[in-house]
């Protein structure tokens, strides 16, 4: 009886632990409806978190742009990138055009570079690089328009002046603090991604002041860019428009930094433009392509860095689009020339 009785309970015990263990197995045929519940969870969680932007005007845009049909656009550092590369990019391809046509093409390349400088700097004196980096491209872009017009020197020796001893003191400063190196390095690809609310911001602000500059001295330039002495024949103030617009320039190069790096800010600014002189028939017509060039490379670069089979980065996304672009201005303009 005893050992009837034993093998009753051992032979329960069994039929429990097997009815457990179907019970904690998962067909394979349930998989897909987990996954599902799994993403539909996280989709409603990313939703409804809180968003973390405090500046109304921010954060009515951004919802503006969350509802574009883009599953990217779900998430709030997207659309801050989206929102930075909308106001940059613009600004970025007038300046390009502009540029293009002043024969300063190398000019850009050593403000771009300085920011490298403009950061070693602020991480050795304890300052904000995102103080320390407009200020020293300010002065450079000032400096190299103050020793052009008081030496006489052509443009590409100044700025090849400049640029060495921006670059040179940057490099010293780093490998005498070499804690500062992996501070500096993001700094030479980028990453839009990372842009802040104040970033936005300032951004804003730089827009509204460089857009009244456009309007009311855009015939100026192109006077000067012509011929300066004609310009002063009639009472422009070519040394002023000069400066501002040097400086102008220099803050435009350095946001665009924090969007496409150190290595790739003159492609964002020129590529764009030349595309646009390869299509345009007047400068005018130049400016509104380069702008739609420029502004379309943004945003497809930022989506296709995005995407799960490309994950490269924004900023070098960004630069080849608009190469693709110049590339395909090349065929029309052989078209045009034939």
């Amino acid at each position: 009886m005893a050992d009837n009785a034993m093998l009753d309970l051992d032979k329960m015990l069994l039929e429990e632990s097997a009815a457990g263990t179907d019970a904690a197995i998962v067909m394979p045929e349930q998989l897909p409806q987990g996954v599902e519940t799994v993403t539909a969870a996280a989709e409603n969680v990313i939703s409804e978190t809180p968003s973390l932007i405090e500046n109304p005007v921010i954060a009515f845009l951004c919802d503006l742009l969350g509802q574009l049909p883009f599953e990217t656009m779900d998430y709030e550092f997207m659309r801050l990138a989206l929102l930075g590369l909308l106001i940059i990019a613009p600004m970025a391809a007038i300046c390009g055009t502009q540029v293009v046509n002043f024969n300063m093409s190398f000019f850009s390349d050593a403000i771009g570079h300085s920011a490298f400088a403009g950061v070693a700097t602020g991480l050795v004196l304890a300052i904000s690089p995102d103080y320390t980096m407009p200020a020293l491209a300010l002065c450079v872009g000032l400096g190299i328009m103050a020793v052009k017009h008081r030496s006489g020197l052509s443009s590409d020796t100044v700025i090849g002046v400049m640029f060495s001893t921006v670059v040179a003191g940057g490099l010293a400063i780093v490998s005498r603090y070499p804690n500062a190196v992996s501070n500096a390095q993001m700094f030479l690809y980028g990453d839009i991604l990372t842009i802040s609310e104040r970033d936005i911001l300032l951004m804003m602000g730089l827009a509204v002041v460089f857009m009244l500059f456009q309007i009311f001295s855009f015939n100026k330039l192109i006077c000067i860019e012509l011929n300066p002495q004609l310009a002063k024949a009639h009472r422009i103030k070519v040394g002023v428009y000069q400066y501002f617009f040097a400086a102008l320039l220099s803050l435009v190069v350095i946001f665009s930094v924090k969007a496409v790096g150190v290595l790739l800010v003159t492609a964002m600014l020129i590529t764009p433009a030349a595309a646009a002189r390869n299509l345009a028939s007047s400068y005018g017509k130049m400016l509104w392509l380069s702008v739609i060039i420029g502004v379309f490379s943004a945003i497809a670069g930022l989506f296709l860095s995005a995407q799960d089979w490309m994950q490269t980065s924004t900023g070098a996304t960004i630069v080849l689009c608009s190469c693709v672009i110049f590339a395909i201005s090349l065929i029309f303009r052989k078209k045009k020339r034939a």
